[in-house]
């Protein structure tokens, strides 16, 4: 008998987190690689934030806080919903967790029997299924199409809901993808939704001020007030300010799912890091002014790669509307072999190739529950980024 959980075996590992290892290992062994796998933006934290962590540290804010939050990051965020969405929280309703991965793992731990049905729209985030497995639910992944620009239709969330649906998981913009919805297309959703009161909505907003070429962010309680009750809006700070390993997320529903989620918290974490929930006060509460000097250098870097990526004959790459992903479609590439002889028969094999044969790091599409295509992340330097799409086009090229 194995010594290990039976609900283990119902999991894998992180893929993106394997293939960023794997680039450090070939690094460490003198490879010249460029990873382009980790979603994890290249600028530094800013400095009022820095600062403001600095502060609760000599203030002595380093002992055990509340399980899911300190009152005035709990305040901070109401502000915030209420400030970019128009959405109206109380403390009450909100709960912060260790990153947005505990935010969401919390909510569905405490809501998942066995039997329930989580929607997912694919290609997803690579936790989101695992995370339904490990609470004993049952993914159910809906494939979007390259011609849809990876955005699921009313109608196919129409055909995927059963009696047996809880959840319909939602994350505009994509990780993986960039996609982002419009005010209309969200409304579409809504609209669906409305039809069906057994399923709540879980929003995954993580990239909300990540967003290019004018578009409007909007989230579902906010399109769709009547969704309000049954709505766990999520979001954090590791994004937009460029805060990954703070590991602050945050997420806001009704009393009732906050209070269930509190108590998961509080008997596997309990409360995350205090100077880091400080160091969110301010994010939330100080000056934006950076976000869009940033956002303006993404853009740019996104132009840089779908240019380059589309240059390649045999891929097609489509300009997301936010986020720092592109998720270039393979299809043509499909069957050739590489100079090393390996034959190109899925985007994993393809992705492997990329990393032994022309030292790039990107992520397969499978990983994601679409194929044949890969992940790139552009949240890196310009340079890093014209090398490796050149490194892409000469491997590319020499495939027969």
């Amino acid at each position: 008998m194995s010594f290990l959980s039976a609900t283990l075996s119902r999991v894998k590992p992180s893929p993106t987190i394997a293939m960023t290892a794997k680039a450090a290992e070939l690094r460490a062994a003198g490879r010249d690689v460029i990873g382009l796998s980790a979603g994890e933006p290249d600028f530094d934290t800013p400095q009022n934030i820095k600062d403001a962590a600095v502060a609760a540290i000599a203030a002595g804010k380093t002992k055990y806080t509340a399980p899911d939050g300190i009152p005035e990051l709990k305040q901070a965020i109401c502000a915030k919903f209420k400030r970019d969405n128009g959405l109206d929280y109380t403390p009450a309703q909100v709960s912060v967790g260790t990153g947005g991965k505990q935010t969401l793992y919390n909510a569905l731990m405490a809501t998942l029997n066995p039997g329930d049905e989580v929607i997912i729209p694919a290609p997803y985030w690579v936790s989101y299924p695992d995370m339904v497995l490990l609470a004993g639910g049952t993914p159910v992944p809906v494939e979007t199409t390259l011609e849809n620009r990876f955005k699921l239709t009313a109608e196919q969330l129409e055909a995927a809901i059963t009696p047996n649906t809880k959840w319909f998981i939602f994350n505009s913009p994509s990780n993986p993808t960039g996609a982002g919805y419009s005010w209309d297309e969200l409304k579409a959703l809504t609209d669906v939704l409305m039809r069906h009161p057994h399923v709540w909505v879980m929003s995954d907003d993580m990239y909300e001020h990540l967003a290019y070429d004018g578009f409007q962010f909007c989230t579902p309680a906010q399109v769709e007030p009547g969704l309000y009750d049954r709505t766990l809006t999520c979001n954090g700070v590791s994004k937009a300010y460029a805060m990954t390993g703070w590991r602050i997320g945050y997420a806001a529903g009704p009393v009732e799912l906050i209070a269930a989620m509190r108590k998961i918290q509080s008997q596997s974490t309990s409360n995350p890091c205090s100077i880091s929930q400080w160091a969110a006060v301010e994010a939330l509460n100080g000056t934006q002014e950076f976000l869009a000097p940033n956002n303006e250098m993404f853009k740019r870097r996104r132009d840089l790669v779908v240019d380059m990526l589309n240059q390649i004959e045999g891929l097609t790459c489509p300009t997301p509307e936010g986020a720092f992903y592109v998720y270039p479609s393979i299809a043509g590439l499909i069957g050739k072999t590489t100079p090393a002889g390996t034959r190109i028969d899925s985007d994993e094999a393809f992705a492997t190739a990329l990393l032994e044969e022309a030292d790039v790091a990107v992520v397969f599409g499978a990983a994601f529950g679409l194929s044949p295509n890969f992940r790139v992340s552009y949240a890196t330097s310009d340079e890093a980024l014209t090398e490796a799409c050149t490194r892409i086009q000469r491997f590319c090229a020499s495939l027969k």
